[in-house]
């Protein structure tokens, strides 16, 4: 299977490179600027391309853009992309001196995304820091992933579940995208709190 990370000349897109390139994936790390890619990936071993051509190969794509970029690049690739899944992992946040919070959008970026595309999206991946993802080892962490056409939701589970070495958590329909990208803010939170590099772990699910 071959998977393209759109703007993944970043550090969440470069993490996520090794976590899947090491789990057996094709990797594509896609780029405004071909030879930016090209560099980045070959850093990693992995292939490197300009995010329309990289979205045409794949059989999934992965934006791994910024937050305030991620609709409006999906827009822009809206026929490179067609009918292939696209998974979300992005998240809006606001710093403030009294903490990190979500945004005040109604919709998650993931039914921004679905709203301006063809293909199915789904989202996940919003729990897992660039530092833990791109440890030595795979991060110690559940992920949870949502989203409406079930046969895209069981790729990207799949692939959730072989980038941490926790498990990948059905989380339900996309409508829920939004409480997961609000997620994130508790878990920068707490980060900050604690001086620390904390993930997500589900209990009583077997």
């Amino acid at each position: 299977m071959k998977i393209a990370l759109i703007g993944g000349t970043g550090s969440f897109g470069l993490a996520l490179a090794v976590r899947l390139r090491e789990a057996g994936y094709a990797v594509v790390i896609g780029s405004r600027d071909a030879e930016r890619a090209r560099a980045a990936a070959a850093d990693l071993g992995v292939a490197g391309a300009t995010n329309e051509d990289a979205a045409r190969e794949a059989d999934i794509v992965v934006l791994t853009t910024k937050a305030d970029g991620a609709v409006e690049t999906a827009r822009s690739l809206r026929d490179a992309i067609g009918q292939t899944p696209v998974l979300s992992v992005a998240a809006e946040l606001s710093f403030t001196k009294e903490g990190v919070f979500p945004t005040s959008e109604p919709t998650s970026i993931a039914q921004r995304i679905q709203d301006v595309i063809d293909g199915p999206v789904i989202a996940g991946l919003h729990s897992l820091a660039a530092t833990n993802l791109g440890g030595d080892v795979a991060p110690d962490e559940d992920t949870l992933v949502c989203g409406d056409d079930a046969d895209a939701k069981a790729v990207v589970l799949e692939l959730a579940g072989k980038v941490t070495s926790g498990r990948a958590i059905d989380a339900g329909p996309l409508a829920s995208a939004r409480a997961l990208e609000g997620m994130t803010a508790v878990i920068v939170n707490v980060n900050k709190r604690y001086k620390a590099h904390a993930g997500l772990r589900v209990t009583g699910v077997h």
